[in-house]
């Protein structure tokens, strides 16, 4: 996503290693906000809970980001529809993510979250016409078959409910990626994050009164935690996008899986099925292969940009 030159920040010094750093930081970070979502999920608060205190731990860290990067002269937009729509479909994404965590085994709902990729790639394809190559599709079959496979219709072993709401949230959650998009012509980075943070509390603040309870100090422990991981969690992948380039960074996404399993067992005592664990290989691959490309193409089109300057 390419942000319109912003004045008013100093150029950033890329250290590569300090993004890849903070991404694996960010991926432990948020896999054990799942975790604590779903313990908290057990412990009787309400998903709307979770998601609140969540989103409103989020916004100070949001804030700290862009005054470190002086970018608050970005938040200002033109385009508050696109703002609002970027909202719905990211509070329903986020929703349905983690309903499907609380249901599904960590590491079988993370997996499924891995086709997020593949589904964007297709719908940039189809709605936003973007030239897609026979790598691309490729990548985009493969990880069809992979979800297939991890996901098995008619498998007892996985929930089909679960199964349905992780799908259904990789694909809300595909749709914020192309939205973001077509923001991403006029609005800084900056300011998405920003109004999104602060819109999403709009609807969560009028329904937390209805879903909202007092809770023991083991509940308020949780949403105390859920809430931290998840802001720590948003600094260190804003962080990472910092200081290295976007396709080098979210290769490491899929270290997801490795803490899912390991917090899914040592504390759930869930343990991945044998489909879950030969699907994600061809899903993993197909998110590097798109990752890679995306990388690439962007690579020649610089290169030609420089060789060939317009005017």
């Amino acid at each position: 996503m390419t942000a319109a030159p912003n004045q008013n920040s100093s150029p950033v010094k890329a250290r590569p290693l300090l993004g890849l750093a903070c991404r694996l930081g960010a991926m432990a970070v948020l896999a054990i906000m799942f975790a604590l979502v779903k313990l908290a999920g057990n412990h009787g608060v309400h998903i709307v809970e979770s998601l609140f205190w969540r989103q409103l731990a989020g916004l100070p860290v949001v804030l700290l980001w862009l005054w470190w990067a002086g970018d608050f002269a970005t938040i200002r937009t033109d385009r508050p529809m696109a703002h609002g729509v970027r909202m719905v479909l990211g509070m329903a994404g986020m929703t349905l993510n983690f309903m499907a965590m609380l249901i599904l085994p960590m590491a079988e709902a993370t997996t499924i979250g891995f086709a997020t990729p593949i589904f964007a790639t297709a719908f940039a394809a189809l709605l936003l016409h973007e030239a897609t190559g026979k790598y691309r599709w490729g990548a985009v079959a493969l990880g069809f078959v992979g979800v297939l496979i991890a996901v098995q219709p008619g498998n007892v072993a996985i929930k089909p409910l679960g199964a349905a709401l992780a799908l259904a949230g990789a694909l809300l959650t595909a749709g914020v990626s192309i939205q973001m998009r077509r923001m991403a012509r006029t609005e800084s980075p900056g300011a998405i994050v920003f109004w999104f943070s602060l819109t999403s509390l709009v609807p969560l603040g009028l329904l937390l009164p209805f879903f909202g309870r007092n809770h023991d100090s083991e509940g308020w422990l949780l949403l105390a935690g859920l809430s931290l991981c998840g802001a720590i969690g948003q600094l260190l992948l804003t962080t990472s996008l910092r200081h290295a380039p976007v396709a080098a960074v979210m290769t490491m996404d899929y270290t997801a899986l490795i803490w899912s399993a390991i917090l899914g067992w040592s504390i759930f005592g869930d343990l991945p099925g044998g489909t879950v664990w030969m699907g994600a290989p061809l899903i993993i691959a197909a998110g590097i292969v798109i990752a890679w490309r995306e990388h690439y193409l962007s690579q020649k089109r610089i290169k030609a940009a420089a060789e060939y300057p317009v005017g």
